[in-house]
């Protein structure tokens, strides 16, 4: 899509660049992660677009390398699902500069921890069928963020999002946390911005009010399917309950959070 110049917004660090045509009014920006967890994937959901946050700097304690997988028996009884991964700046890489150490061996690891897990579910022979694609971009390249999103994008197909995603190295936003959220969200026309339990934290609403962008915050439920939904990857609840089921569930919480019908 070709870019329209236009003037900032007031008091706004974004470049005069804006995307000509707006892909939704709620945006959700977040970094890519590895089978992300169920409370992450439901952001994404109900978020008209994602925004890959992928040109921030990568963090080894975080979700973009790895997942938390839940027995099907007991979803307390947890394992963690991680890639090595090798920064080539150390500490300072971005996600988009992290990669692969190993892909053959991780793309193994990937298929077999899965299959530990979950082959004996009754919606893993669907599931084991998609996530080839996941498993063949170990083949393809060694960038961590290949893998991560499309691991992610995995999740939306399995649950019918309809929405679209975009790269935050590819818009023309400065500054550093609120600021150039806020910026991201403006320059592809957001009206509303979904920030999970952690961002509250940190985030200056009032740098999004520049551009006339509501901030809401998004949780999920504590019980069913989402009592583990902060901790645990979504594939858990998606061999629980299967693609359908999962779907309504995210339809209906939508349908409260942004207040319209499911």
């Amino acid at each position: 899509m070709t870019p329209t110049r236009l003037f900032s917004a007031p008091d706004s660090t974004a470049g005069s660049y804006r995307l000509d045509l707006p892909y939704g009014a709620v945006c959700a920006i977040h970094q890519p992660n590895l089978f992300p967890r169920l409370s992450t994937l439901a952001r994404l959901f109900t978020a008209d677009y994602w925004i890959v946050l992928d040109d921030v700097q990568f963090a080894r304690r975080d979700y973009q390398h790895r997942a938390r997988l839940a027995s099907l028996d007991d979803s307390g009884q947890t394992q963690w699902l991680s890639i090595a991964t090798h920064l080539p700046h150390g500490r300072s890489t971005t996600i988009r500069g992290a990669r692969l150490a190993d892909p053959v061996r991780c793309r193994r690891r990937v298929a077999q921890r899965l299959a530990d897990h979950y082959r004996h579910g009754a919606h893993w022979a669907a599931f084991k069928r998609h996530l080839e694609p996941v498993l063949a971009e170990f083949e393809r390249t060694d960038r961590l963020v290949d893998v991560t999103e499309v691991s992610t994008r995995l999740l939306l197909d399995e649950v019918g999002w309809p929405g679209q995603i975009l790269h935050s190295s590819d818009l023309f936003a400065r500054g550093a946390r609120s600021q150039r959220l806020a910026d991201l969200a403006w320059l592809t026309g957001a009206t509303t911005y979904l920030c999970g339990t952690g961002g509250m934290r940190y985030l200056d609403p009032a740098v999004f009010r520049v551009h006339s962008i509501d901030v809401l915050s998004f949780q999920t439920p504590r019980s069913g399917i989402w009592a583990s939904a902060r901790e645990v990857s979504a594939v858990h609840a998606l061999m629980l309950v299967g693609p359908c089921a999962m779907r309504r569930e995210l339809k209906i919480l939508r349908g409260r959070v942004l207040r319209e019908d499911p």
